[in-house]
């Protein structure tokens, strides 16, 4: 039952059901807690098999995104190295051209954001968590190294050959702010588009 999307209290009732119509009489404890581990058990597989990336495109959900920036801060706190020194944002946007698709066209926009991400992860090939921050934006929490100027550069270009129809990216580096929440509220504005 529990496979099929029904709670527990409707599998507890369907089985006391069952006990009237078939015996006569209530369920006995050592039916009900066979119920109740087999309900969990099957709940604890889905809930296993559920995974924080989007199944199309790869990307990290926003509230895995999320979970890695509180790791960012708690790793600044530790170190004493502040998160605006040690991390930021690289954020992927597409926009439709005039020329491009509808915006109605979310499959053949997804199928693009699939393009643009593998050529993300293709220049962000380590550490770096890549999240889904809507229907056309990504982002890539990244270190701060020397070379992420022009890696974001060299992550322009190959996206620039890309074949999107209609569709332009934009690409950019957004610092983080000082402290977690601000970079709750920065998440969610970036979302929001």
């Amino acid at each position: 039952m529990a496979r099929d999307g029904a709670a527990l209290g409707e599998a507890l009732t369907g089985l006391r059901t069952t006990y009237h119509l078939v015996v006569g009489r209530e369920p006995d404890f050592a039916a009900t807690e066979a119920l109740s581990v087999a309900w969990s058990e099957a709940t604890l597989e889905f809930l296993h098999d559920l995974s924080c990336e989007d199944p199309l495109t790869g990307l990290a959900s926003l509230a895995h995104v999320r979970t890695r920036l509180d790791e960012v801060y708690r790793e600044a706190e530790l170190t004493g190295v502040p998160v605006l020194r040690s991390h930021a944002l690289v954020v992927v946007e597409m926009t439709v051209t005039s020329a491009g698709p509808l915006p109605g066209h979310r499959f053949a926009r997804a199928l693009n954001l699939v393009q643009v991400t593998e050529t993300v992860r293709m220049v962000f090939a380590g550490e770096e968590t890549l999240g889904r921050l809507g229907a056309d934006r990504a982002v890539v929490v990244v270190r701060r190294t020397p070379d992420l100027g022009s890696s974001v550069a060299t992550l322009r270009e190959l996206v620039g050959d890309l074949d999107l129809g209609g569709l332009h990216v934009r690409l950019w580096i957004e610092g983080l702010p000082t402290s977690a929440e601000s970079a709750t509220r920065l998440l969610d504005d970036l979302a929001r588009g």
